[in-house]
């Protein structure tokens, strides 16, 4: 096919040899299918953002650190400088992930580079050798659902644990190839750590994985993977190779509404006597003036 223009430069640059067709075409972004010397991978070409559907939104974005602080104070200030460099922070996400991933034994694409905007990474094949199906489009025996379930559970636990979360896994984002699930398209991945709805995205995207397999596995549908998983997480007991049940001892304690409006009640009254002193200081504070 005829090379796009946004892959002629690594074409001219001999890291493509040939591009072989198209794959996908997407929200934020066109994978082709690019013959890299004896080696067949696959190129990832992000949209611009104004190209794109899929927003930045703040909410994935929440804990991600920039080391140079010039380019953090411009981000957050969205100069017209600050705004190109978000934007290339937001391109990078992916290839972060997959590195720290892949180091983490987490089931991706193995990445090969990214050059202006163009994330090489590996092909996922079927067993014939074929690209690889996404999970949608699989029909499952109770006993793949089952095992397949497993693996995204532990997969989901290794990323857990090398402080991360997709925020948007379902069964359009899981590649089933020879050995089963690959989890893929990661440029939204959630700082676990850092951003104050890394619970919220876990839980969804745990249970995105629930509903799914539950099709065919309908004992899935009682477990409650994510919340066991968090409640370790946060305790610091979970691990890479932790071992799972689905189960989970929810608070059935019921609050005590009296008492909670009294510990309302009571932060009121303080904060309103620490106006009132902060009033007190700055009148005394002021300087005479003459009659």
């Amino acid at each position: 096919m005829k090379t796009p223009k946004r892959l002629q430069p690594l074409v001219d640059d001999g890291l493509i040899d040939e591009v072989l067709m198209q794959l996908m075409s997407g929200k934020e972004a066109q994978v082709f299918v690019v013959r890299c010397g004896d080696d067949v991978r696959c190129a990832k070409v992000f949209k611009e953002a104004k190209q794109r559907s899929f927003k930045q939104a703040v909410q994935y974005q929440e804990g991600r650190k920039e080391r140079n602080s010039r380019r953090a104070r411009a981000m957050a200030k969205k100069t017209r400088y600050g705004q190109k460099e978000q934007e290339q922070a937001w391109l990078t996400a992916e290839v972060d992930a997959l590195y720290r991933l892949a180091a983490a034994d987490v089931r991706v694409p193995k990445p090969y580079g990214f050059v202006d905007g163009v994330l090489l990474m590996e092909m996922i094949t079927d067993a014939q050798g074929d690209v690889a199906p996404r999970l949608d489009d699989v029909t499952l025996t109770e006993e793949q659902a089952l095992r397949y379930h497993a693996k995204v559970i532990q997969d989901v636990v290794r990323m857990l644990c090398a402080g991360l979360i997709h925020g948007d896994l379902s069964e359009f984002n899981v590649l089933v190839d020879a050995e089963g699930p690959v989890i893929i398209d990661l440029p939204q991945a959630v700082d676990a750590a850092g951003n104050n709805s890394a619970a919220v995205m876990l839980e969804r995207d745990v249970d995105n994985m629930r509903a799914y397999f539950g099709r065919f596995a309908p004992a899935l549908l009682t477990t409650h993977y994510a919340k066991e998983m968090w409640a370790l997480y946060e305790a610091g007991e979970l691990h890479p190779d932790s071992q799972l049940t689905g189960q989970f001892d929810f608070d059935n304690h019921i609050a005590n509404v009296d008492e909670l409006m009294a510990v309302i009640d009571d932060a009121k009254e303080e904060e309103a006597e620490r106006q009132a002193r902060m009033r007190d200081d700055d009148d005394s504070d002021e300087i005479p003036q003459p009659y």
